[in-house]
């Protein structure tokens, strides 16, 4: 199991969980690996293949409100939780990415820290839910154009932010997030791109800051 979307300043956060058939990798899924790792394309035909290929998949998301009620990390976490409920079988045990674990799982669980670089299912999982993430940021970006959600995913770059600043904070915005919650104080912000940010990797700061 893994999450996409902690760092963006809009959207939800999107988990996934992916149950592969035991034995050898099908042909198909050759070069699974961390979703930030590939390029979009390849994010893309992989995806597909892991839904054709995999025993089970499941999606579950936290929005903007609940990121803003609950915080990013137990929004991401219960994320994950909607995943694995999601999914269309009950897993064995699960192996999800980082250091914590959802409450109230159905079965054993461990925590991998950059398990999506050594777990193949928590490598289809990561992208599955990047994938699934910036399918939903691309019809976001139909509904509010300007910011450039359909390249940036959300993630605060230089075009995102000067267009919060020029267009304004939009219902799917994460009110608590640096830049957002400046903007809605009436103070300033930098609308250069942050160091490290970019569509898999930010540091954003609603405390402190985040990646994915």
């Amino acid at each position: 199991m893994d999450e996409a979307g902690r760092g963006p300043l809009c959207g939800p956060v999107v988990a996934a969980a992916v149950i592969l058939a035991p034995g050898p990798l099908a042909p198909a899924l050759a070069g699974l690996d961390d979703s930030k790792r590939l390029t979009p394309q390849r994010r893309e035909l992989l995806a597909e293949a892991i839904r054709r290929e995999a025993m089970a998949v499941g999606v579950g998301l936290a929005d903007p409100d609940e990121i803003d009620r609950l915080n990013i990390r137990r929004a991401a976490l219960l994320a994950m939780s909607r995943a694995v409920a999601a999914l269309p079988m009950p897993p064995d045990f699960v192996l999800v990415d980082g250091r914590d674990l959802p409450d109230a799982l159905p079965a054993p669980a461990r925590a991998v820290v950059r398990g999506d670089r050594i777990s193949a299912s928590i490598a289809a999982a990561s992208i599955i839910a990047k994938t699934h993430r910036d399918g939903i940021m691309t019809r976001l970006a139909s509904r509010f154009p300007g910011y450039g959600w359909e390249e940036n995913a959300g993630y605060p770059t230089s075009r995102h932010l000067t267009a919060l600043r020029t267009l304004g904070v939009t219902e799917v915005h994460r009110r608590s997030f640096g830049p957002v919650a400046a903007l809605l104080a009436g103070k300033e912000f930098e609308c250069s791109t942050p160091q490290g940010a970019s569509n898999n990797r930010t540091p954003t700061g609603q405390t402190g800051g985040a990646s994915d």
